[in-house]
């Protein structure tokens, strides 16, 4: 057979097959319902096996395997975060049915046309979707369409964020809304008469624009957190390797004699 790196689309039952084993010993939970979080980053997966059957997950990480078939994920009702980044996809009519889905990530997939991507304008609360990822060098074929990202912002008119950047929308508003109060502020600087009333100030924004979301349960928040917690570890580390190194070069060369202070 093929090593794992060689898979094909269609050949799953080379690859790994996710078992009720394999989730409990990744995640330390007893019981499939358990576990809300998952992270399954390249483990030579082809296979969703059992995934279906974690019914509380709410956040899976499934980037840079080998999947190419998707339909165990239509049970996942509960999922809001799925990064698909780096697989072999290229129907996600399984995801239809992922209805609190909020953020997607299928960079690096085979998805080819917009016609591919319907199945997912059901999603009411999506926000954020990928489908190219410029730093890690993934796309998908459709990203070589010169205005996809107009088509998908037509497509998916509550996007806020495609391919990591924002949706021209509140934005928009907000440079609209500087526009407008420097605008007021040059006529109102022009008549500085002192005679007129002060106009009661309106609001920029609508009432709830800046109100935190109510809060979702906290499982997303929670690894995010971690995740971000494990990213400043690593760079005191590596602040620390570096102060270390400057300290054992400038003492090297503090030892070393001066070859100028002998002329004379």
């Amino acid at each position: 057979g093929h090593p794992t790196g060689e898979l094909r689309p269609g050949r799953e039952e080379e690859g790994v097959r996710i078992t009720p084993q394999l989730l409990k010993a990744s995640t330390g939970e007893f019981t499939l319902e358990s576990i809300l979080l998952l992270k399954l980053r390249g483990r030579g997966i082809a296979h969703l096996g059992c995934l279906g059957d974690c019914a509380n997950l709410e956040w899976l990480d499934l980037s840079g395997n080998a999947i190419a078939q998707l339909g165990p994920l239509a049970a996942l009702k509960s999922l809001a975060v799925l990064n698909l980044s780096c697989n072999r996809v290229a129907s996600l009519e399984p995801l239809g049915s992922c209805h609190n889905l909020q953020s997607l990530n299928i960079a690096g997939n085979l998805v080819s046309s917009l016609q591919q991507l319907r199945c997912l304008t059901g999603l009411r609360r999506l926000e954020s979707l990928r489908l190219r990822d410029p730093l890690a060098r993934l796309a998908n074929p459709l990203c070589a369409a010169p205005a996809y990202r107009a088509a998908l912002a037509d497509m998916f008119p509550g996007l806020k964020a495609i391919d990591g950047e924002r949706v021209s929308g509140r934005g928009s508003e907000l440079y609209q809304l500087c526009r407008d109060l420097d605008s007021s502020l040059g006529r109102g600087g022009g008549a500085g008469t002192g005679t007129e009333p002060p106009r009661a100030a309106q609001p920029w924004v609508e009432a709830s624009f800046w109100e935190p979301r109510p809060p979702r349960r906290s499982s997303i928040m929670e690894e995010a957190y971690k995740q971000f917690g494990e990213v400043l570890q690593e760079c005191r580390e590596l602040s620390r390797r570096a102060d270390d190194t400057i300290a054992q070069a400038e003492r090297a060369l503090s030892g070393r004699p001066d070859p100028n202070s002998f002329v004379f």
